[in-house]
């Protein structure tokens, strides 16, 4: 339930800047995968990458 007086475009905000921050975690988390030359954690991430773009493009 959410309080009074907030409202759904400061929610959607704060959505869309988690997705950002999400996808910046998996750009870092991605680099430290491709160090350790683990090329299936490099592509199972990539592929969240994507999806966080795409998911923070749409709202």
């Amino acid at each position: 339930m959410s309080p009074k007086g907030f409202n759904k475009r400061t929610d959607k905000s704060a959505s869309r800047e988690n997705i950002a921050f999400v996808r910046q975690m998996l750009a870092e988390l991605r680099q430290v995968a491709e160090k350790e030359d683990a090329s299936m954690l490099c592509y199972l991430i990539e592929m969240a990458y994507v999806e966080a773009g795409e998911l923070h493009n749409r709202m």
